[in-house]
């Protein structure tokens, strides 16, 4: 299989974490218009911004941790030759999870289920780590 393949689902990953600053505008901007913000605080404290904007920017944080490891995974897979149709479906199945993820933390913010979204991309992020330890050792 070509390693290269497995720089797909990351590319997806940025793409969402994109797109979270594009809603993250868009909800700002509908604060500003309402004026539903203090602006004494806007520029330093979360608390000065509706619920909805902090809603938001945390999940654009969120994308900032568990993802790392994730696209160094996919880099040390594909140089080390180590993506098969396994570890590519691992990678977009981590994606999708993300991409849940996001779609709870910015909409019902239903925190059992995006703890659930959350634990399977962590574990998805094992079975990787998994992959990755197996190809060296093979090396």
């Amino acid at each position: 299989m070509q390693s290269h393949l497995i720089i797909w689902p990351a590319l997806g990953q940025i793409v969402l974490t994109i797109g979270l600053y594009f809603v993250l505008a868009k909800r700002k901007n509908a604060a500003l218009a309402a004026g539903n913000i203090d602006e004494e605080r806007r520029g330093l404290f979360d608390d000065a911004w509706p619920d909805t904007v902090v809603q938001v920017n945390n999940c654009i944080r969120n994308q900032f941790e568990i993802p790392i490891l994730f696209y160094v995974l996919v880099i040390v897979l594909s140089q080390i030759g180590s993506v098969d149709i396994i570890a590519l479906s691992v990678a977009w199945l981590f994606l999708l999870a993300r991409v849940a993820h996001a779609a709870v933390h910015i909409g019902s913010n239903f925190v059992p289920l995006r703890r659930k979204l959350f634990t399977l991309s962590a574990l998805l992020i094992l079975v990787l780590i998994g992959f990755a330890a197996f190809g060296l050792v093979k090396a």
